[in-house]
């Protein structure tokens, strides 16, 4: 895998912004500074991350400069004047260009160049691969015997063939060469720009002079394997940065502001000040933290708690940015500016929860460096050696290009990637999608999993427990009720009650409360407690949920509610512990309903009650403790501790926001693909290790015969290219490994079972 991203010198397709609009886009975070974010799309590791912030921290009008590799944000605080001169913003984007060659822009065109960069490389990819097959199949004659004008013209035919694939494919490998020599400094494209030109450009030297070798097979095979790697790693990177900026897109645009005289005038939500009274009308979401000052309504707070239950507000309830209005209108007071919010606090959370997992990759980004001085220096040594004591510079030319090609990183650069793809392949077969490269390779690592509650270890729809417990007559009044709501206890006991339905004429739903009709009877009331009797709706120890149902303030009915046990949960937690993991329970619900579901299913681990960030900040703690954690939920309100969790996995069913957020989406409803993951990514694990065994063991033996003068570069092509088929045969023995019990695995997941038993 290569070390830095192309890039894209004297051709910016984005013109440098103008002071006002980059002053327009920044916002103040203190006396005399501001912070602008950039988007750097061509930022690919830990060296450009270093030269940039370096660039940045330099100049005395930069108080402090952060590059995110997931999002390739750079965030740079910058103060408004220095020693009485305004400070210009241009200059600050000036120094990114000037230090990398690097497009630099406003953050929010982040996502077209991303996926332009994407589009390049895979059309390269297909280039490239066209090429090196028809090469190929001419080398193949040549090795067969053809000579003297069919030899040349064959070799005439493969230089042809071969010059526009080093030019659209190689360009990344060129630009990102250049830029870095340029400003005094190499990165791991360099050799390899280096060697497909040397081996170009002497192969056609030996055609022009019928010699009877050349080497463009090998030249453009080396680009083929080098630019998947690269594309692997843009996909990966790429998919990273999704989860953000979904989640950015959640939040409204702008909102209805209600002035003091009752007039109404709408205004982007960065526009919204403490203080401003908004409409929040049925259907909309709460566009910044806020307090009810009239108005009832029923409320999806998902994306705060994770649970399914709406919640009724009324006057002088707090709400957070993201709730989502589901029955009445409101009129609320905003207490935080847009980028204060929760839901800002969220997005925060998984950049900073982002940022942490890049450091890692940072690590293994400067241990590659060493690569491309060694690389160089073995290459010097081989030409100098071989011309000054061999006498025949020729000959220690090739033996020079023989030594970079055959050092080149590719069995290294697919020792991961291959095994990934094959274990993605056999996870894909069994309902289990990947959507990060590394993220097997975490999952390996876990030894603590966590669990949210509400749509993950339950399936999130509420069932009721107590129904034969009533006569006909009561379950009719209910169902006539309940069928004029679409609340969701109100749906579940409709769907339950069979039978004849009562008609009521005047059904009135009251938002936040329930439902009242009046009947020569007197007044039916079905809801919460305090509504249908008239008294407080006090919290029980009780694990279910209920709904009352009334006749002039006097209890008919009291129905009680719970979630579905997900299939195959009790045997997931069983196999789990048999892996000497540890399990536990994340849940934003009442203690009594997370302690009786923890029971049930035999976790002792378990914590109820909990906001976003405090789940997201237990994940950080128990990485701080040294423990890896998987983290297993589905709402919006898990996607800071899907994101701060070593790995994490998501169910089908789960928010948009939470599947970008996981490593891992599971299709089918069984919690049996959670350990069959774990033991699919242990096993490639271990694989991947025998791959880094492999190739670093090509390495020694390789490189010494290629000094030794025993390798031309034809030679040194075909043992780059055989290193390579063995990592990848090595990686297809996981099919073998995990056939059986993949296939075991399988067969439960798909087992309907809505009882929560163990499945088959």
């Amino acid at each position: 895998m290569t070390c830095c991203a192309p890039g894209v010198e004297g051709s910016l397709d984005h013109p440098l912004p103008s002071s006002e609009e980059l002053v327009l886009s920044s916002r103040s975070v203190g006396p005399g500074l501001r912070q602008m974010d950039l988007s750097v799309p061509q930022v690919h590791c830990g060296t450009c991350i270093t030269v940039i912030e370096n660039a940045l921290t330099k100049r005395t009008s930069v108080e402090r400069a952060r590059v995110n590799l997931s999002t390739k944000r750079v965030s740079i605080v910058w103060k408004e004047e220095v020693s009485g001169e305004p400070t210009d913003p241009v200059e600050l984007v000036k120094a990114i260009t000037d230090a990398t060659g690097y497009e630099a822009h406003l953050f929010q065109d982040a996502d077209d160049a991303g996926d332009k960069l994407q589009k390049d490389l895979i059309r390269a990819v297909a280039l490239c691969g066209f090429a090196a097959a028809n090469i190929m199949l001419l080398s193949v004659s040549v090795w067969s015997g053809a000579d003297t004008a069919t030899r040349d013209l064959f070799h005439w035919i493969s230089a042809m063939i071969a010059a526009p694939a080093l030019i659209y494919g190689g360009r990344f490998f060129y630009r990102s060469a250049w830029a870095a020599l340029k400003r005094g400094h190499t990165n791991m494209d360099v050799p390899i720009a280096l060697a497909i030109t040397l081996s170009y450009v002497v192969s056609l030297w030996e055609t022009l002079h019928h010699a009877s070798h050349a080497w463009f097979d090998a030249t453009v095979s080396l680009l083929f394997f080098l630019l998947i790697g690269r594309t692997l790693d843009h996909i990966m990177r790429d998919r990273a940065r999704s989860a953000i900026s979904g989640l950015t897109r959640l939040s409204p645009r702008g909102a209805m502001v209600v002035a003091a005289d009752g007039t109404r005038e709408y205004r982007a939500v960065e526009e919204i000040r403490p203080g401003d009274q908004v409409s929040v009308a049925a259907g909309d979401r709460v566009p910044v933290d806020s307090t009810v000052v009239s108005g009832t309504s029923d409320l999806d707070i998902s994306i705060v708690n994770g649970e399914s239950a709406p919640v009724s507000v009324k006057a002088g309830d707090a709400l957070q940015a993201g709730m989502l209005n589901l029955t009445g209108s409101l009129i609320v007071k905003a207490t935080a500016a847009a980028k204060d919010s929760f839901l800002s606090e969220v997005v925060s959370l998984m950049e900073a929860a982002e940022g942490g997992r890049a450091r890692y990759r940072r690590i293994a980004d400067r241990a590659a460096q060493i690569y491309s001085p060694a690389v160089h220096l073995l290459a010097l040594v081989a030409f100098l050696s071989w011309g000054i004591i061999g006498g025949d510079w020729k000959q220690a030319m090739l033996i020079a290009i023989a030594v970079l090609i055959i050092t080149c990183p590719c069995a290294l650069g697919l020792a991961v990637p291959v095994v990934q793809v094959v274990a993605a392949g056999r996870l894909f077969k069994n309902g289990i999608m990947v959507k990060d490269g590394s993220a097997m390779e975490r999952l390996a690592e876990a030894d603590t999993v966590l669990f949210d509650k509400t749509g993950t270890l339950t399936v999130g729809r509420p069932r009721v427990l107590n129904i034969g417990r009533y006569g006909r007559e009561q379950l009719a009044v209910a169902a006539g009720l309940a069928l004029h709501s679409k609340h969701p206890l109100s749906a579940a006991l409709a769907r339950a009650i069979s039978g004849p339905v009562a008609v009521f004429d005047n059904v009135i739903e009251l938002p936040g409360n329930g439902l009242e009709a009046q009947t020569e009877k007197g007044i039916y009331r079905l809801g919460n407690r305090r509504f249908a009797l008239g008294m407080d709706n006090t919290a029980s120890g009780n694990a279910a949920s209920e709904v009352v149902l009334s006749l002039d303030h006097k209890e008919v009915a009291v129905f009680e509610f719970q979630d579905i046990l997900r299939p195959g949960a009790p045997s997931a937690v069983e196999a789990l512990q048999k892996m000497k993991l540890s399990a536990g329970i994340l849940s934003g619900d009442r203690k009594a309903v997370v302690a009786d579901l923890a029971a049930t299913l035999g976790i002792k681990n378990w914590h109820a009650e909990l906001s976003p960030k405090d789940k997201a900040e237990f994940c950080s703690s128990l990485a701080q403790d040294g423990k890896r954690v998987l983290m297993v939920g589905d709402g919006i309100n898990d996607a800071p501790a899907l994101a701060a969790a070593h790995v994490s996995m998501a169910p089908a069913t789960a928010a948009d926001i939470g599947r970008q957020a996981a490593d891992f989406v599971f299709m089918h409803d069984s919690l049996e693909a959670v350990p069959m993951a774990i033991d699919v990514s242990r096993k490639a694990g271990r694989l991947i290790r025998e791959n880094f065994a492999l190739a670093i063991g090509y390495n020694i033996i390789a490189v010494p015969i290629a000094l030794a003068g025993y390798a031309t570069p034809l030679i040194a092509a075909v043992a780059m290219s055989t290193s390579s088929l063995i990592v990848v045969a090595n990686a297809l023995r996981l099919n073998l490994s995990v056939h059986s019990g993949a296939d075991k695995a399988e067969a439960a997941a798909t087992q309907p079972s809505l009882t929560g038993a163990k499945a088959a």
